[in-house]
């Protein structure tokens, strides 16, 4: 029975062989079903493998001068290029040794001299069809890998929108100007990086939580969007009442960011993160904040950030009824917060690098335009 036909047509084969004579055997037995290429030294077959396209089995000779088979199998298996050709030793050496060495230093196969031209044919197209399989499958894991990135791009993607999107709708209604959102979530990031080798936080901080941290902080008072124009946008002190119904956002933020969780129908990372940001990040350290009246290490981590983001940035930033507050007089008063307001650890850091948030707040200061607008608010707001 002849061999059945070949399910790998057009493939490359290289024969490495110091002989003439069996160079051209080889040859002529192959070059009817594939592409041959042929080298007569260790060193010449190198050569050949240095250039594109690669061939798609090596037949190699072991005895040869200068580098042998195994030499040329050891180097091919240090290349990431050639690791993944097949080798098939071709080789006067009969001996159990020799043939476990020549396996062990990556070959698929052995075959013993004087060669049978059926023997050869039939190894070279089952190794050839293992490879041509061996493709296909890294080929769709490949594909597959980069789908799933693709995809996970997408969907980190329609999250981010989702984000700015509910933060913007939250910005057309409160007394705060959108660059208070790309602000705050720039220093949380800063102030996360700083911290993620701290002995408290590190075992909270990583490249992933920090980057969830940064994606999440501009939901932090998402929960405006259900208060009252005539109390959100006063111009003045909150009264008694008022102070009480405002201090409701936190509660109002979490719940619709909850909201959202229970309609996805699982639970998110990003959003578990949110909502203790919009929950607690007008918790203080000492106890007095809300909504909970939560203290020390009860606050969560993440809201802890936001607590020294939010008061400086509300102290420095200028709005219709207010001037903004020099930098150094604001990092002054976040220091006195110390222990007070603020975690003790996440405070020093601030303090340590108050420069680099000066310069987050230089790069997204807000514009005439951006006080033009919050004017109209306020006036809006005010009419009967």
């Amino acid at each position: 029975m002849g061999i059945e036909q070949d399910v790998y047509p057009a493939a490359t084969v290289l024969v490495v062989d110091d002989t003439p004579d069996n160079l051209m055997l080889m040859t002529d037995l192959l070059k009817d079903r594939y592409r041959v290429k042929a080298a007569n030294s260790g060193e010449a077959a190198l050569r050949v493998l240095q250039s594109n396209p690669l061939p798609d089995l090596i037949l190699l000779d072991i005895m040869m001068p200068g580098l042998s088979g195994h030499d040329v199998a050891r180097q091919l298996q240090k290349d990431p290029r050639t690791r993944q050709i097949p080798i098939i030793f071709l080789t006067a050496l009969a001996s159990m040794e020799n043939e476990i060495q020549g396996l062990e230093l990556g070959a698929v196969d052995y075959i013993t001299k004087p060669i049978s031209p059926p023997l050869v044919l039939a190894r070279v197209q089952t190794q050839l069809k293992i490879k041509a399989a061996a493709d296909f499958l890294r080929d769709q894991n490949d594909f597959l890998e980069q789908e799933v990135q693709r995809r996970t791009r997408e969907v980190m993607a329609i999250q981010d929108v989702t984000i700015q999107a509910m933060a913007s709708l939250a910005e057309t209604r409160d007394n705060e100007t959108g660059n208070h959102i790309r602000r705050t979530q720039h220093y949380v990031k800063l102030l996360a990086e700083l911290l993620r080798d701290h002995p408290r936080f590190s075992q909270f901080l990583n490249d992933d939580s920090i980057r969830q941290l940064f994606r999440s902080a501009p939901l932090h008072d998402i929960g405006k969007i259900g208060i009252a124009d005539h109390i959100l946008l006063k111009p003045g002190r909150f009264t008694p009442e008022e102070f009480e119904i405002m201090k409701t956002h936190t509660t109002l933020g979490r719940d619709a960011i909850q909201r959202a969780e229970d309609q996805l129908g699982l639970s998110v990372d990003f959003l578990r993160m949110a909502k203790e940001i919009a929950y607690s990040h007008q918790e203080k350290w000492d106890g007095s904040g809300y909504p909970q009246g939560l203290a020390g290490e009860e606050i969560p981590m993440s809201a802890r950030l936001m607590a020294v983001a939010d008061v400086y940035d509300a102290l420095i930033s200028r709005r219709v009824y207010k001037a903004g507050m020099p930098h150094e007089q604001a990092v002054e008063i976040i220091r006195q917060g110390r222990a007070i307001h603020f975690d003790p650890d996440v405070c020093d850091v601030f303090l340590a690098n108050a420069e680099q948030f000066h310069v987050i707040a230089e790069r997204f200061a807000d514009s005439d335009q951006d006080m033009a607008r919050l004017a109209d608010l306020q006036r809006t707001s005010q009419k009967p």
